[in-house]
C-alpha cells in the first residue's frame, strides 16, 4: 500500500471511502473550534473535503498530507488560491508541531501492523495542550482491507498508554452510508515529561 497503490486508486477513481463531502461528524466539531490560527493538520487527505471546509472558514493554518502524486497535484490546483498546504509526503516521515490532527479515513487504511507506529507519531505531532479528532470504524470488516476496522476497546488499548481519552464513542450524526460504524473520537497527549519519566 504505497504511493503507486494509492496513485492508482485515484487514477482509477476506485474512492469508495470518498462521501463527496465534509464528514459531519467533523464539521460540527470543527464549528465549535473558536481560534482560527491553530496549526491544523490532515494527513492520509483525500479529495480533503475538510481542508475545503476549514478554509472557507477563515482558517489560516492548515497542512494536508498525501502520497498519491496525482492526488497532490490535483489538490494544488484546488487549494491555489487558499491558505491550506498540501504535502506530497509519508505521514510517518512528517515533522511537525500541531494544535490538532483531523482523523478521516487514515488510520483504517494502514495496515494494522502500523498502528503501534501511527499513535507513536501522532504524539511527537501534537502540541501539548492539543487534539487528535475525528472518526474511527466500530466494526470490523469480512474482506482484505483496506479499510481495516476495530473496536472501542480495541483503540482504547492503543492510544490509552500516550494519549488522554477524552472522546471516544458512538457517532450519532454519521454520513448515511456510516450509520451506526463510527466513533468519534477526541484524543489528547499526555504531558510528555510525565510519560518520558516512565519511557
Amino acid at each position: 500500500m504505497d504511493s503507486q497503490y494509492w496513485n492508482n486508486r485515484y487514477l482509477k477513481g476506485d474512492t469508495g471511502w470518498d462521501m463527496g463531502a465534509v464528514s459531519p461528524p467533523l464539521k460540527e466539531y470543527i464549528d465549535q473550534l473558536v481560534d482560527r490560527d491553530i496549526r491544523i493538520l490532515i494527513p492520509g487527505g483525500g479529495n480533503s473535503y475538510e481542508a475545503a471546509y476549514l478554509a472557507g472558514q477563515a482558517f489560516s493554518d492548515v497542512t494536508v498530507l498525501d502520497i498519491a502524486p496525482v492526488l497532490v497535484e490535483q489538490l494544488r490546483k484546488t487549494f491555489a488560491r487558499t491558505r491550506v498546504k498540501v504535502l506530497e509526503e509519508d505521514f510517518f516521515a512528517h515533522k511537525g508541531s500541531y494544535d490538532l490532527v483531523l482523523e478521516q479515513t487514515f488510520f483504517c487504511a494502514l495496515p494494522p501492523f502500523l498502528r503501534m507506529d501511527y499513535v507513536e507519531h501522532m504524539y511527537s505531532l501534537i502540541k501539548p495542550g492539543g487534539h487528535l479528532a475525528g472518526v474511527l470504524f466500530n466494526r470490523h470488516f469480512t474482506q482484505d482491507g483496506p479499510p481495516f476496522g476495530g473496536t472501542e476497546a480495541e483503540y482504547t488499548k492503543l492510544f490509552s498508554p500516550l494519549f488522554d481519552i477524552k472522546t471516544l464513542q458512538p457517532c450519532y450524526n454519521s454520513h448515511p452510508a456510516r450509520q451506526g460504524t463510527e466513533l468519534f473520537i477526541n484524543f489528547m497527549p499526555k504531558i510528555k515529561k510525565i510519560w518520558d519519566e516512565f519511557s
